[in-house]
């Protein structure tokens, strides 16, 4: 089959004067592109690379393919961004990869994420939101838990998420919910910090999908304050270790699969995602965030990651991505 590459390369966008530091971090590199081409051709696939934005608009209408593997994380900082793709090859009538222009609206949105898994009856964090100045005055931040967490609530990729995001007193709410209206012009997400493990959980396929791996962040400085922020992220070789298998109570990975595999189902997701969780010294699993389009680089990427130590090789995952994806598209299939 032919099949399209949709994405947004880091070296396309401008980074305009005035935007936060961490902007362009939800963007790929040309290594990602590059593995997931290498990937799709050793399935004996023809590989175009359509690119995303204004890009994209022309490829697509000047090159006729079968099927699109995409990756593209639309461009603005509208909270819809990642929709952006999905909607044109929508209107199209074009098949793709991936959860479909609702599903990643609305998981892009941490508040509307929030209570909907809250609905399905998965623990969460206690959170208020704040979205303007107005109720940040008013706002009682002495009736809210400390240690808190403060993020921006219309971001993916760790953006905003640094080791100060943690905060310790109503004045330490206060400043970094400031800091997030004026910076990323969006609402501020303030959460109840869970004090324990940072676990990421992988998914791939449907119906239901399969576990690729439960993965436990482990800090090699040990504190019970251990962020995983930007900062480490960008030197995670130093500072962090990946346990996976994770190596936690049986009842506890249990859990941590059934509401994985019920948070998927509630949000509509497709064909593969990535969960974050804390768990709380009693064993409790509290859900974070969920990511239905996760970075797919083969050194960095944290589900190639944990699909690494469980013993998938990087064809292997992107190939059970496609064939996921594909299901749905019998027409394709025979071709």
């Amino acid at each position: 089959m032919k099949i399209g590459l949709t994405y947004d390369l880091k070296e396309s966008i401008l980074s305009l004067q005035g935007i936060p530091d961490d902007a362009l971090e939800e963007y790929d590199s040309v290594e990602t592109v590059q593995a997931i081409s290498t990937a799709i051709a050793a399935m004996s696939h023809y590989v175009v690379r359509l690119g995303g934005g204004l890009d994209l608009l022309t490829a697509i209408t000047t090159e006729s393919v079968d099927f699109v593997f995409n990756i593209a994380e639309g461009r603005g900082t509208y909270r819809s961004r990642e929709a952006q793709v999905p909607s044109l090859l929508e209107t199209m009538d074009i098949p793709y990869s991936g959860s479909d222009p609702v599903c990643l609206g609305i998981c892009l949105d941490k508040v509307i994420t929030k209570r909907l898994v809250a609905a399905a009856g998965v623990p969460t964090p206690k959170w208020v939101v704040v979205r303007d100045k107005e109720q940040l005055s008013t706002f009682d931040w002495n009736r809210f838990p400390v240690p808190a967490f403060v993020k921006p609530a219309h971001e993916g990729s760790s953006k905003g998420v640094r080791m100060a995001s943690r905060v310790e007193s109503p004045g330490q709410m206060q400043e970094i919910a400031t800091r997030i209206l004026e910076h990323y012009r969006e609402p501020a997400l303030i959460e109840e910090f869970i004090s324990g493990d940072e676990v990421t959980v992988g998914l791939v396929g449907n119906s239901p999908p399969q576990l690729v791996g439960i993965m436990r962040i482990l800090p090699r400085t040990k504190t019970e304050s251990f962020v995983y922020s930007l900062e480490v992220k960008h030197q995670w070789e130093s500072l962090v270790d990946y346990e996976c298998p994770a190596q936690l109570n049986a009842g506890i990975l249990e859990t941590l699969k059934s509401i994985s595999l019920m948070t998927f189902e509630a949000l509509g997701c497709r064909d593969f995602a990535r969960l974050d969780f804390r768990i709380a010294p009693d064993g409790t699993p509290y859900f974070l965030e969920i990511n239905p389009l996760p970075g797919l680089n083969p050194v960095s990427g944290d589900l190639p990651i944990m699909a690494k130590n469980m013993g998938w090789s990087y064809e292997r995952l992107i190939s059970s991505i496609m064939s996921a994806a594909l299901s749905r598209y019998p027409e394709c299939v025979s071709k």
